[in-house]
């Protein structure tokens, strides 16, 4: 005596075709989205509590929009900015554009950035070399300096006195004066 295979729906005998699924079976015209109750009929389907649902009911229901090119997100999601990204929508807003989602960033008026492109675009300049100033800088003069770019303008030894002169808009140090 063979055991009846029995449709998940329906309770009743599956006799001739059936769908196998999620470890049950289904007569095909029973295999069923759990929310519009409409037929799968595609290989590929998508799984809501144990339960198989449309890709229509699927985006709809339980997927996020990217925040950069506003589709829905059926993989892998990158959640940052209180917004959701595709991995490959997160990107730097900078000149370099690079994907930022398996690094630090930071943020500014809404936009990611890596570090360097932040630090080009954001950070102080050194009034002498003009680079960005990413630890603590000097205070002289009304801008800011690297500490090894303050320098004496004559003698070019570091100034590392409170003690100078400013001669043409530039730094003198106590020994050149």
């Amino acid at each position: 005596m063979t055991e009846n295979i029995v449709c998940h729906k329906c309770n009743q005998a599956i006799t001739k075709r059936m769908v196998t699924a999620l470890g049950k079976t289904w007569h095909p015209e029973h295999f069923l989205c759990r929310h519009c109750e409409q037929p799968i009929d595609d290989a590929a389907f998508n799984i809501q509590d144990g339960e198989p649902v449309c890709t229509q009911c699927f985006i709809e229901r339980y997927t996020h929009t990217c925040a950069g090119c506003k589709k829905p997100i059926l993989e892998r999601t990158i959640v940052a900015m209180g917004e959701n990204w595709h991995e490959e929508c997160f990107c730097c807003g900078g000149a370099c554009k690079k994907p930022l989602s398996n690094q630090p960033f930071f943020e500014r008026g809404g936009k990611a950035y890596c570090k360097q492109d932040y630090e080009n675009l954001f950070a102080d300049k050194c009034a002498k070399c003009d680079q960005p100033i990413t630890t603590s800088a000097i205070v002289a003069m009304n801008v800011k300096w690297h500490h090894d770019c303050f320098r004496c303008n004559r003698c070019s030894n570091p100034i590392t006195t409170p003690n100078f002169t400013v001669e043409g808009g530039k730094p003198i140090c106590p020994a050149c004066d």
